[in-house]
């Protein structure tokens, strides 16, 4: 079974109290749902047509397990609080092997 790769990228941050709200409700769901944080935060750099935009890239065992985890109450209760203190992009992947 090949791993997966949750991807999530902040295109805005509108509310900084409700996106620390939801970091302190999302992490402990994912790391329950067999996440593993790989990276967090702004690019070092961004090329072509990259943007300078907040990312979190997050290891699961499998694309069951991160869509598991995303669609958790816990997870789910993260998401309510984040509310529309932020717009993201998520994109869940599974590995090249």
């Amino acid at each position: 079974m090949a791993k997966a790769y949750w991807v999530s990228v902040y295109r805005s941050i509108s509310d900084p109290d409700k996106l620390a709200a939801y970091a302190k409700l999302a992490r402990p769901a994912i790391v329950a749902g067999g996440g593993r944080y790989l990276a967090l935060g702004m690019p070092a750099r961004a090329y072509e047509a990259g943007l300078n935009e907040r990312t979190v890239l997050v290891e699961f065992p499998s694309v069951a397990a991160a869509v598991a985890a995303h669609d958790s109450p816990a997870y789910q209760d993260a998401l309510a609080a984040l509310g529309n203190g932020a717009e993201r992009d998520l994109r869940i992947i599974e590995a090249a092997e």
